[in-house]
């Protein structure tokens, strides 16, 4: 199936969590994570299913002064 992450299109098994996800783009932590505009607290990403045309955002922290 067709998803989103950060705005480039991926194609997954339609069994694939938010945890697939983040491996599939190689993310390294510490990031936080919207599907389809709604915050997945890290407890459910092994848990959350997506959808065929979920749009995914994984967001950095950004520091600085």
């Amino acid at each position: 199936m067709r998803i989103v992450i950060n705005q480039l299109p991926y194609e997954v098994e339609n069994s694939s969590k938010v945890s697939d996800a983040l491996r599939l783009i190689n993310a390294k932590p510490p990031y936080a994570v919207a599907v389809n505009l709604q915050f997945v607290p890290k407890s459910r990403y092994t848990e959350h299913g997506l959808h065929e045309n979920d749009h995914i955002e994984v967001i950095a922290p950004v520091t600085g002064g």
